[in-house]
């Protein structure tokens, strides 16, 4: 029989897998790398510009909202792709929707940057 790990065995486990998602997500993935990129523009704009505590907290959301589901649409995409390698119309429509969740997230987002800061920059 063989031994069951901790608890904390298997949390220290588990963020370490997402952590490698994480880093593979963001060398090879030409999206996130351009979200990692606008993220870390907008935060030095916050240092910046001073940004408030509540706009800190909605810029942070942001960037993790939209750089969490470039994450989750770029699975599906893997997983559609490994369970049908061919053109399908039903996949297509799948990977249509991630992205579109992606995009819907970033121009909620860049709504938000701009209620921040084009009050700062005017």
């Amino acid at each position: 029989m063989q031994k069951k790990e901790s608890f904390l065995i298997n949390r220290l486990k588990s963020v370490g897998y997402a952590f490698k998602g994480a880093l593979y997500l963001i060398r090879t993935e030409s999206s996130i790398k351009i979200q990692f990129f606008i993220a870390i523009a907008v935060t030095i704009a916050g240092f910046y510009f001073e940004i408030s505590k509540t706009e800190w907290l909605v810029q942070i959301a942001f960037i993790g909202l939209v750089m969490s589901l470039e994450g989750m649409n770029t699975a599906i995409e893997y997983l559609s792709d490994f369970i049908h390698p061919e053109q399908h119309e039903v996949i297509g429509k799948i990977k249509d929707i991630a992205a579109g969740a992606v995009f819907i997230a970033a121009i909620c987002s860049a709504i938000a940057a701009a209620i921040i800061y084009l009050p700062k920059l005017l």
